[in-house]
């Protein structure tokens, strides 16, 4: 196993000309100290875990010495920003360390985040605070331990330096990693500034690293965008089944290999309410959840306009083979939430009313004001005898004999494919989580580190967030819905 002064770097990002990123040192932070760690992501990465408790550890990761085989650079990008286009943004707080190669000889990117200025921070200071540090390192886990593809991270720092939002915060670092830090954004600044050779370098780059599959396609650049249409179906509908609200879908955010990115104002769902908007800065709600899908769509389609000088043809010709690929968005869509939705239910056939089974039961539930995580896992304990009553379930209903109704539905509908109550409970509960990362569990854990620098809390959420399927006992409190007075913290974009 590797220390950190042995990861075997090879910057191919790097080797790009300039025109692609700034060259940054990072600026480290003031008397840091590690809040927390995680040996899963140094295993990816071959690290000895022990690292970690070596004192050079943090002082390597806070930049106050060159770690071997690193070359910093802030990322180049541009982006649509709530449906408008912003000319250059760029990584503003964050620096690409470098890539490391692993054992099985795939990369991954060390970008850490809160490491200062840079050309693109915008008059910003270019740090991070530690609560939204925090909400980003438990809500990579989050999602990893939900089978959805994301950004995770090596490890969280806290200080004693002062950074200044609303009020003054303590700053944090973030050492993230990725296979890939490309966004839609990464292209949209070629097209729009006219650099088709830039456009060109980037998408031969993109395929070469990251989607070698495509390189001996009649026209990569079409078959570029239609891999990235498929990836970006599935992860919102990946995201609209286990209730994620991102809040920021700007095309900066979204990532080329269909990772979830830039955790800012994000949240899970507690009650489900379809129309739910988690940045309070999103007056019109254009990021609402039940939009994402929509916007997911709309973000491709600024992503196709970027590419469209490198698809075969005349301009009308491109145009046409990018409209076609966008068309095939809302099948992919379709096709992985109706395959999730009745793993959700417990069906493992697949029939003409599963549809209209989904949709009314989300209906009662957003009539209900009923919890999304804690119904769906509920329902594993449907008993299909025929005489059974199922209180404890129908007393999450307003509409209770509205509930009978689609209760009897779902019955014969289970009946119909001979399934056993405890095989199916079985199914259900490794698909329905016990545990998500909701808001006032985050806010807990960013309380106790701010106030007393106890980071025990953290430490709690990743084991179970880890395996979010598995009950354990003791851990009752982490699986309630949200106390009275917290199911609508408020959260920002400096979140």
């Amino acid at each position: 196993m590797h220390t950190l002064n042995t990861l075997p770097f090879d910057n191919s990002y790097a080797r790009l000309p300039d025109g692609f990123y700034s060259r940054r040192v990072p600026r480290p932070l003031e008397n840091p100290r590690l809040a927390a760690f995680n040996p899963d992501v140094a295993a990816l990465l071959n690290l000895d875990p022990e690292e970690a408790r070596r004192p050079e550890f943090v002082a390597t990761i806070n930049s106050e010495h060159p770690l071997p085989g690193s070359e910093p650079i802030a990322m180049l990008y541009s982006g649509h920003q709530f449906g408008h286009y912003v000319p250059q943004l760029g990584d503003g707080r964050a620096i690409l360390l470098g890539e490391v190669i692993d054992p099985r000889g795939e990369r991954w990117d060390l970008h850490l985040k809160g490491a200062g200025e840079t050309p693109y921070s915008r008059s910003g200071d270019g740090r991070a605070v530690l609560r939204s540090t925090i909400r980003e390192y438990l809500c990579g886990e989050a999602m990893h331990g939900l089978g959805i593809p994301t950004t995770r991270a090596l490890c969280l720092l806290d200080s004693e330096e002062a950074v200044y939002r609303e009020n003054a915060e303590r700053g944090a670092l973030l050492l993230r990693v990725a296979p890939s830090h490309l966004r839609f954004g990464s292209f949209e600044v070629f097209y729009y500034r006219s650099q088709f050779q830039h456009l060109k370098r980037l998408a031969d780059y993109a395929i070469h690293q990251h989607f070698p599959q495509l390189q001996d396609a009649s026209d990569p650049a079409t078959a570029l965008f239609r891999e990235v249409n498929e990836r970006t179906a599935r992860l919102t509908a990946q995201w609209q089944l286990v209730g994620f609200a991102h809040g920021v879908m700007n095309t900066d955010n979204m990532s080329l290999l269909g990772l979830t990115l830039d955790y800012g104002p994000f949240g899970f769902l507690d009650a489900y309410n379809p129309g739910f908007v988690c940045n309070h800065s999103d007056h019109t709600g254009r990021y609402a959840f039940d939009r994402q899908p929509r916007i997911g769509q709309w973000n491709l389609s600024c992503l196709g306009q970027a590419l469209l000088p490198l698809m075969e043809g005349d301009p009308g010709e491109a145009a046409e083979k990018a409209n076609a690929v966008l068309e095939e968005y809302d099948d992919h869509f379709a096709s992985h939430y109706a395959t999730g939705m009745r793993q959700k239910l417990g069906l493992r056939d697949t029939r003409p009313e599963d549809g209209a089974l989904a949709t009314d039961l989300l209906k009662l539930m957003s009539d209900a004001g009923a919890d999304y995580t804690n119904t769906f896992r509920a329902l594993a304990d449907f008993d299909s005898h025929p005489e059974a009553g199922n209180d404890r379930l129908r007393d999450r209903f307003v509409d209770r004999e509205a509930f009978d109704n689609w209760g009897q539905r779902y019955r014969r509908r289970i009946q119909a494919e001979n399934s056993q109550d405890s095989e199916r409970a079985a199914r259900m509960n490794g698909i329905n989580a016990h545990y998500i990362l909701r808001n006032h569990l985050a806010q807990n854990a960013i309380e106790k580190a701010e106030q007393d620098r106890d980071y025990s809390e953290i430490e709690i959420l990743q084991t179970l967030l880890k395996d979010p399927f598995t009950e354990r006992s003791g851990m009752e409190a982490y699986a309630e819905e949200p106390p009275e007075g917290e199911q609508r913290l408020v959260v920002s974009c400096s979140s």
